[in-house]
């Protein structure tokens, strides 16, 4: 017997999940019901997200690659994170 779920997404998020789902050839509703079955089955839920940095973040740092291959000589340390925050977005 099948029931109906009502679930708030983000309308960007449901219509992108919907397009991948689209493309691998099924309906969004058969990934959420593989997932719900996976979750019940082993009683846990993983969430893998691919590395995206933010558009600005990537462009600083193909900036300072370009820095770095003109003068190769040049290093950088450092010995925190916070140090590093403030090195990549210095002005």
């Amino acid at each position: 017997m099948k029931t109906l779920l009502n679930v708030k997404v983000d309308k960007a998020e449901k219509e992108k999940a919907k397009q991948i789902a689209a493309q691998m050839g099924v309906p969004l509703s058969t990934v959420v019901n593989a997932h719900l079955r996976e979750f019940i089955r082993t009683r846990e839920f993983s969430v893998k997200l691919d590395s995206v940095l933010k558009p600005e973040v990537e462009k600083e740092l193909l900036k300072r690659s370009r820095e770095y291959h003109k003068n190769p000589k040049v290093a950088y340390s450092t010995s925190s994170m916070a140090e590093v925050r403030k090195f990549l977005f210095r002005k």
